[in-house]
């Protein structure tokens, strides 16, 4: 950010708003800021404005460094971010931090707008299972290893469990640094803290926690058993909730394991309906089948058709619940679709023509003439693969058109325009 050296601008504003001269010391900050924050709380009253100007000026001024910029270049250079600036925190965080957390008018409003603990980040982990898993239900064993907070010192860091602010950036965790690029030209950035690591305080190399060596957490290693219930989804999610990384002052977040189904070889899932793929032949389609299908449980179910019945090229069939156990209700199924692929004979000799004709319905008559079928030509049936014939087609036309677009008269006048 770049920008002129600051101006001295009005620097008595919060001393006016306290009710304090400018050499007031801290303790005479505390109870000014005390006495007129109770005052003009909204809780009892107060005007929320001027109960937001309190804490503004409030937190500036109790704050050695920021005071002293604003003693020195007035409001606007804490605005324009020198030191932190001056507004940018919720004026209840400001008091609640100030009476230690609690309510003093023993309501419920203050402490609802308390200052809330950081959350830590969940950990994901995705989980790969099988059909086979997500129908019977199963019970995973998973090693992890995660950061707990240092038994020894209980997260301090420290054997006596003490801490000095940094020295280098005042507890605050950041640093601020000046450059002059010339003459009134500033740039100001902001950093995390390289003596502290961004956390505010540093710890005695004598008092140093002999186990965690200051870091304030250990390494775990912890097994979680997962379950996984009949009739889950792929994509669904099992929470652990607070087994994740631990850190001090931190609410520890959640473990999340992210179902992913693997791909079965014969079974299709769909919801909570199952579907399976099966080739008869000609015979069995007209004349009857049986075959034995093995469930996802190792269960042998017969499938046969029912006496006269015939099956057409892609007919599905169905058997109820037979399908994927509902999640939470793992005693009603869905229904097993099963897809039917009907395989004809690559030929037939005359004979197996014959003695089907004399069992099969008629052929339909065509009444037609010696003199109409000498009128006719004769035409030849090829095999095709339509699909490949119909890519060959559309490469052919893409090379046609780009083929005329290069020949076109007004090609290269078009382009002459384009340039000029």
């Amino acid at each position: 950010m770049f920008g002129r050296q600051p101006k001295k601008s009005d620097n008595t504003k919060y001393y006016e708003i306290l009710g304090v001269p400018k050499s007031a010391s801290q303790d005479d900050l505390k109870k000014a800021y005390r006495k007129a924050a109770i005052k003009n709380h909204p809780d009892k009253g107060g005007d929320p404005e001027k109960f937001k100007e309190l804490a503004q000026a409030y937190e500036v001024l109790s704050d050695p460094e920021k005071r002293e910029i604003y003693d020195q270049y007035g409001e606007d250079a804490l605005k324009e971010g020198m030191g932190g600036g001056g507004g940018g925190h919720d004026p209840f965080d400001i008091f609640q931090s100030f009476f230690g957390g609690g309510n003093p008018f023993g309501g419920a409003g203050g402490s609802s707008r308390g200052r809330r603990q950081r959350r830590g980040e969940d950990v994901i982990h995705p989980l790969k299972v099988s059909l086979e898993d997500l129908y019977n239900g199963t019970s995973k064993k998973l090693s992890l290893s995660r950061n707990v907070l240092c038994s020894k010192c209980k997260g301090k860091g420290s054997k006596s469990g003490a801490s000095m602010k940094c020295a280098g950036c005042q507890g605050s965790g950041m640093k601020v640094s000046i450059r002059h690029l010339g003459p009134s030209m500033i740039q100001q950035m902001q950093h995390p803290c390289n003596e502290c690591k961004g956390t505010g305080e540093t710890i005695n190399d004598k008092d140093r926690c002999p186990q965690c060596k200051g870091e304030k957490v250990v390494q775990e290693k912890k097994v979680l058993e997962v379950h996984v219930e009949k009739g889950m989804q792929n994509s669904q999610k099992i929470t652990f909730p607070g087994e994740a990384d631990e850190a001090p002052d931190t609410v520890t977040g959640d473990i999340v394991f992210v179902l992913q189904q693997k791909e079965h070889p014969k079974f299709k899932r769909k919801g909570d309906d199952l579907f399976v793929e099966h080739t008869l032949s000609l015979t069995e389609a007209l004349c009857g089948f049986q075959f034995i299908l093995t469930h996802l449980d190792s269960r042998q179910l017969l499938i046969k058709s029912e006496p006269g019945e015939v099956v057409k090229p892609d007919q599905f069939k169905a058997i109820n619940d037979e399908g994927m156990p509902m999640y939470q209700r793992p005693f009603m199924k869905g229904k097993l679709y099963i897809h039917f692929t009907v395989e004809f004979p690559e030929s037939l000799s005359p004979e197996q023509c014959k003695a089907l004709e004399g069992v099969l319905p008629p052929k339909p008559s065509m009444q037609m003439t010696d003199m109409e079928l000498d009128e006719c030509e004769e035409t030849t049936l090829h095999d095709v693969n339509i699909e490949e014939e119909m890519r060959r087609k559309q490469q052919q036309q893409a090379q046609e058109a780009y083929d005329e677009d290069d020949e076109m008269p007004g090609g290269a006048q078009r382009v002459q325009c384009a340039q000029q």
